[in-house]
């Protein structure tokens, strides 16, 4: 019988933050909301939000080319860093997106493999590597 190897749990697709308004610009949104031009307050602000990013679209093309980021998910876990430590390399971590550091890299392995580490998005670490980490963050 021929094992199912797990696949490995999948990352989420958005971060939730959290953003305080106006009483005024509140009662916009719900008054757009109620008007139903949006489903809810979620939908008029990631509306909006996308807006605003296609209308600064060339500008974030330029600045993501000319600091060389990689766009996306990108996941280190510590077969990739273990190949890198053999190498004799450093990493320098560049991520617009979710840049993710597996449960089973160590603080220690993580300090000989990663020189630098920026990340435009979210960072997803057990809190022992990011604290490992912190001086290298930009």
């Amino acid at each position: 019988m021929e094992m199912v190897k797990p696949s490995p749990p999948k990352a989420p697709d958005s971060e939730k933050i959290t953003i305080n308004l106006g009483y005024v610009d509140l009662g916009h949104i719900d008054l757009l909301v109620a008007q139903r031009f949006y489903s809810n307050r979620t939908d008029l602000i990631r509306t909006a939000i996308r807006s605003l990013l296609d209308r600064h679209d060339s500008t974030l093309k330029q600045t993501v080319a000319r600091q060389q980021l990689d766009i996306g998910l990108r996941h280190y876990n510590r077969h990739d860093l273990e190949r890198v430590l053999a190498s004799g390399e450093m990493l320098n971590i560049q991520v617009l997106g979710l840049a993710t550091i597996a449960a089973d890299v160590s603080p220690e392995l993580a300090r000989e493999t990663i020189g630098s580490i920026q990340v435009l998005g979210a960072l997803h670490a057990s809190s022992a590597v990011k604290a490992a980490l912190a001086d290298r963050m930009r």
